[in-house]
Order: C-alpha cells, then structure tokens, then sequence
C-alpha cells in the first residue's frame, strides 16, 4: 500500500488529468458513436422513456413525517421510495442532458433535482442515522465554535450522492449554473470531505460492500474535485486503506460471500473507482493488479446457475442481471472474463434508483464489438469458501446444483451450513429463499427468527426440533471434494454447525451425476451420544404440485424432480408457509419434511433426487 507520502509525490508528478473524456471533441465522438450504434439503442430508448414519464411526475420532497418513520415504526419502504426516485430522476436529467444538451427542458429539471438535493438535510438513509448527530435532540449554540464537519454522518448513499454529483459537474459543468455548481462543491465538502477528514468512519475498516462503496464513491469525488495535492493525497492514502479492508472481506479464491447483488454492488464501486485512480495517476496506482481481485472479478460467471438465474446464498436474490459496461470493462482488463450475453442486461429502471456511476458506465464502457455468449457448462469449487457450482447442459436443458459449507458469521449470514439449490432450467426445485425484506429486526437480535435467515428455513437437518447456531464457532469442515467430468463429490463435517450436547457427529455427502437426466444423492449421516427426540430433514421447495409415489414423492412444476427414499425409514409432510421477499411482496413456498420413524444412535438418511 502507498503511503501518504508516496501518494502525495504521485499527484505532484501529474499535473490534473482527464477522467471521463480528454477533450471536448472526444465527448462529441463519443456522443454521436452511442447514437449510432444499433446494439445500444435499447438502452438510450428505456433512459428516455424515463425521462418523459418523469417529466410529467412531480418532485417529492423528502418531508419529517417520512423521515420519522423508521424510528417510529422500523419501515424502511417509505421514505426510500421518495429518496430513490429523486436519485434516479438525477441520473436521468443529467444523462438526458448530456445526450441531448439542445432540449433545455432536462437541464431545467436536472437543475431542480440537484437544487432540491443539495438542500436534504441529510443524503443519509435514516435507518443509518440511528445514534448519529443528525438524529440527537440536544444543542448548543456557540458563534465562535464551527461544529458542522462533526454533524453529517457518511453512509453508502451519501458518499454515492456526492459521486454522482461530483462526476454530473464533470461532464456538465459548462451548461449547469454557476450558482449551482458552487453550491455542488460546497456541500459536498460540507457533508462529506470535512466530516470525513474530521474523524474515522466506522466503514473504512469494515470487510463489506459498505467500504468500497463508501470509500469509493468518497474516493471518485474527491479526484473530480479536489486539486491541492495535500488534502486530495490525506483522503486517498485513507480510500486505499479501506480498500484493502474490503478485499480481505473475500477469500483468494473470489467468492462474494454476500452473495452476486452485493458483489456487483460493492466490487462494481471498487472497479469505478480504481479506474479514476488510475487515469489521474496515469497509470502509477493500478488496483487491478492483483491475482486476487482477478479472482473477485471472475466471480460472476461463476455465480450465475442458468441465463438470469444466480446462486442466491445469503441476502441474495435469485434472479439477476448483468451491467454490460462493468463487464466489458473488466473483459479488457482481464481476458479471460465471459461476456455476458445482452439479453442479461440490466434494464435502467431496473435499480430502484438508477444509481449514477453503474448507469453511466453502461453507456460509456459499452463495446459493440464484444459479443456475448452464454455462460458456460462447467464446474467451480471454491477451496476457502467451501461453495461449489456446477452448471450441466444436457440435450436442450441445463441443469445446475450448488451446495456450501463455511461459518455462520459471514456478512449478511444465513444460519445455511449445508444448504444447497437443485434446478432445471428456470425452475430450482430445491431453493434458497434469498433475502427477505429488509427492516430494523432484520439486522437486529431478532434476525434469525426470519424464516429466510435461520436454519429452519433451509435445506438443512433440525435435531431436536433445533436448527444451527449463529456465530462463527459454527462451521463445517470439508472432508471431500472431487470433481470429474461425470460425478462430483462434496462431503461436509457439519458437527460445529449445530450445538453439541447430544450431537457426537454429523456429515452430509453429496454426489452429483452429470448425466441426460442428472441425478443428486444426499447422504447425511449423525452419531448422538443421547438419543434425540426428533430427527428431520428439512427441504425448501417451490409452491408447486407433489404427488406421492411408490418410492417417493414427484415434485411437479413446470419441470418434474422425482425424490426417493426409505418409506419404512421416514415420514413426510408438506407445509405452505409466507415470507416477504427482499421488496416486500408476499411469496409463497414449501416446507418439505421427512421425520425419522424410529431414531437411533446412528443414523444414516439416503435421499436420491432424479430429474425427469
């Protein structure tokens, strides 16, 4: 890591750089490429079709009632939907203004929608504000003391305000008022590089998405703005640091242990703001050399399981979408990351805020000449993270099964030692629920009581009646992996994920076979030193159809999965249960159960799961 000195010397030697376009012709060329190029009409179409329907939307204001409402009640939902849209109706106006500078209608609201944001009290979310300086309700007031660097609190949303902000000056700066690109830099200063310089931020030593994107979008602002080499280099020798905080968040083998939404979130910070740095020392801090970042940014296309369908361990959500410009960036910094196919593109309105710096760069990083493919039969085993993904084609149909070990103490953990996912084409018979929906208990003591975050809602034994432990003394050991063009192995030690006090051992084997109609067996086998009362093996399903048969129950969707086991051996039920998802729709699913009949010291449970 550069020191301070050393980052100083470096901004010295360069005098200030470009760090979107060289020149003005350049910006024209650039402009009228997009224009012209059929691959990203699409997209140009979908940001002004937004813009027309915005235009005729008024602008909320983010009023106390809204702002009280999380300390009130725990929702989130309301005041981010007001916060969000004025966010994306920044995005928008400044987009549409640079493509069209002619229609002074979108100059004219994008100027509004900053006004109306560099007047927010906060650029925080409140539920980030709890115990904060703006949420404390004792004052005084002093004319000699200037205490406002102290008084604004920095969380992912304002350092990404401040971004974007930042970045629209850049681009912009000769069609905005000069009033308002006065006000753009002072408060920024205000609310993010004073209070930032001030004091430490909680983040700048955190492991998560929340320090890349935090200290990146803090980052990416301060080289748009700041010119004196003294205070630019004190900000990037603390950025630089909190970006080694983050890339200890992963192992060396890439995974993102979020799941794929917080890599393309946290990482996609990371990649924005390595670029800039790179540009404004020409080259002398490249964050891109690293085989361990190659490892991160290979990530993607290892997570996806079938077209938009993703390993959703953890707070992630099933389905998924790819931002074209991060990958064709990344393809040309390393070869030998896949180029998504374009119908996995990320629509713009896709992100509840069109967040600026991702959607920028889905214009500005865009290669018409990279072809997309889809992602490729294959399977990955990720030794320090314990996840394994495999993706089979077979015939016209793709199947692909995932499974995972590691602790209970990752970030946005699940208590899911073991779980595993089972689909066929779009279909997952055997699924992971995901996040659900985020609220002050979701992130609080009561977070494991949420059927999407314990054990019991998981693919995984409960013993007792009792699901696994949180915390990182429960883990899994890795006792086998094989991988083979046919069959892959998987055998986990499961013993630490549960609690010990009549639990000897515990192991859960998979074998994979990869054939025209792929089979998976799941063998779990437990020793107790006391007998337990109950023994059941736990399974979440979709809410389709299930047929009992001679040697098993048929699980019917659009797809068929036939499950066979011991009838004298186990009982089975199933129970529809609700959860609401990570935006707050109702979603329907299925306890599948199979209740040991007589228990024993030893037990061992075969249950063979057949495509059909």
């Amino acid at each position: 890591m550069n020191s301070y000195t050393e980052i100083k010397q470096i901004f010295s030697n360069n005098a200030s750089f470009p760090l979107i376009f060289n020149n003005k012709e350049e910006k024209q060329k650039w402009l009228k490429k997009i224009k012209e190029t059929p691959s990203i009409q699409p997209l140009l179409l979908e940001i002004k079709d937004e813009a027309s329907r915005l235009l005729h939307e008024r602008d909320q204001e983010l009023t106390f009632t809204l702002f009280q409402l999380f300390e009130k009640t725990g929702s989130r939902l309301e005041y981010e939907k007001v916060y969000f849209s004025k966010r994306r109706r920044l995005n928008t106006f400044a987009i549409m203004s640079l493509l069209e500078p002619e229609n002074q209608n979108y100059l004219l609201e994008l100027e509004n929608t900053i006004w109306s944001i560099l007047n927010e009290y906060s650029w925080c979310l409140p539920a980030h504000l709890t115990n904060s300086a703006e949420t404390a309700t004792k004052f005084a007031t002093s004319l000699t003391k200037h205490e406002e660097a102290v008084n604004y609190t920095i969380d992912l949303f304002a350092a990404e305000t401040a971004f974007a902000l930042s970045e629209i000056y850049t681009i912009g700066k000769e069609s905005l008022s000069p009033l308002i690109v006065k006000r753009i830099h002072s408060e920024i200063c205000k609310r993010i590089f004073r209070p930032f310089l001030a004091s430490k931020q909680g983040w700048e030593t955190a492991t998560h998405n929340w320090a890349a994107v935090c200290a990146g979008s803090l980052g990416s602002a301060a080289l748009h703005l700041l010119h004196k080499e003294a205070e630019l280099s004190e900000i990037m020798t603390r950025v630089l640091k909190t970006m080694e905080y983050y890339l200890q968040g992963f192992h060396d083998d890439g995974t993102c242990l979020e799941g794929y939404g917080y890599w393309q979130y946290g990482f996609g910070f990371y990649v924005y703001f390595a670029d800039l740095l790179k540009k404004r020392t020409l080259g002398k801090i490249d964050l891109f050399c690293s085989q361990k970042v190659h490892q991160i940014a290979l990530f993607q296309q290892r997570s996806f399981l079938y077209k938009n369908k993703v390993v959703n361990f953890s707070d992630a959500q099933r389905e998924a979408s790819v931002f074209l410009g991060l990958s064709h960036y990344l393809h040309h910094v390393f070869h030998d990351i896949q180029v998504p196919e374009q119908q996995l593109r990320a629509s713009y309105t896709e992100d509840h805020c069109s967040r600026w710096a991702p959607a920028f760069r889905n214009l500005l990083w865009f290669d018409d000449k990279l072809e997309g493919k889809p992602w490729k039969s294959e399977t990955n085993y990720f030794n320090e993270s314990q996840w394994l993904i495999s993706r089979h084609k077979a015939n016209n149909d793709f199947f692909a099964f995932a499974a995972k070990g590691g602790n209970n103490h990752e970030p946005h953990n699940h208590n899911d030692l073991g779980q595993f996912i089972l689909q066929k084409n779009h279909e997952a018979f055997l699924k992971d629920l995901g996040s659900g929906m985020y609220c002050k208990d979701y992130f609080g003591e009561k977070r494991y009581t949420f059927i999407c975050n314990g054990s019991h809602g998981h693919s995984v034994p409960l013993i007792n009646n009792q699901g696994q432990g949180a915390g990182s003394t429960y883990y899994t050991k890795v006792v086998n992996v094989q991988l083979a063009e046919e069959i892959d192995r998987f055998e986990l030690d499961l013993t630490k994920a549960y609690e010990r006090s009549i639990l000897n051992t515990y192991y859960r084997m998979f074998v994979w076979k990869k054939s025209a109609l792929p089979t998976l067996t799941l063998e779990d086998t437990f020793h107790f030193d006391k007998m337990p009362e109950s023994v059941v093996e736990r399974f979440i399903i979709p809410n389709i159809q299930t047929i009992e048969q001679e040697n098993g129950i048929l699980l019917k969707g659009k797809e068929a999965l036939q499950i066979n086991y011991d009838k004298e051996q186990l009982d089975v039920t199933v129970e529809t249960f609700t959860i609401l998802d990570h935006f707050g729709v109702k979603q329907m699913n299925q306890f599948l159960d199979f209740r040991v009949r007589s228990i024993e010291k030893h037990l061992n449970i075969k249950l063979e799961f057949q495509f059909m």
